[in-house]
C-alpha cells in the first residue's frame, strides 16, 4: 500500500495519502517566515498505523527545507517536537496573529 505525503497548499494542509486517498492531514497557517500548525487528524479507518507521525515528520522536514520557523499550536505537533529533539530548533516562540 503506497503512502505519500503532499503539501496541499490550496487547502493549507499537508495530507498523507494511502493508495491515493486522503488518510489524514495537518492544517497550517502560512505566515511571514513561519508556519503555524493548527490541527492534525488521521481518519478513523487509518488510525493506529503510525501515519500521524509520518505526516508530521514530513511537514516539519519540509518546513525546515524552506527555512520556515514552526509554531506548534496543534497539541500533536507540539508533543511530536518534544519527543524528537532534532526538530526543536525549528520552533518559533513568537506570537501568531489571531491565535
Amino acid at each position: 500500500m503506497p503512502i505519500e505525503v503532499v503539501d496541499n497548499s490550496t487547502e493549507n494542509r499537508f495530507e498523507i495519502l494511502v493508495d491515493g486517498k486522503v488518510a489524514g492531514f495537518a492544517d497550517y497557517r502560512l505566515l511571514p517566515n513561519k508556519i503555524a500548525f493548527t490541527h492534525t487528524e488521521v481518519l478513523p479507518a487509518y488510525e493506529g498505523q503510525g501515519l500521524a507521525s509520518r505526516l508530521v515528520e514530513h511537514a516539519l522536514r519540509a518546513s525546515a527545507d524552506t527555512g520556515l520557523g514552526v509554531v506548534p499550536l496543534c497539541p500533536y505537533v507540539k508533543a511530536y517536537i518534544e519527543r524528537h529533539p532534532e526538530f526543536q530548533d525549528l520552533v518559533d516562540g513568537s506570537s501568531v496573529p489571531g491565535s
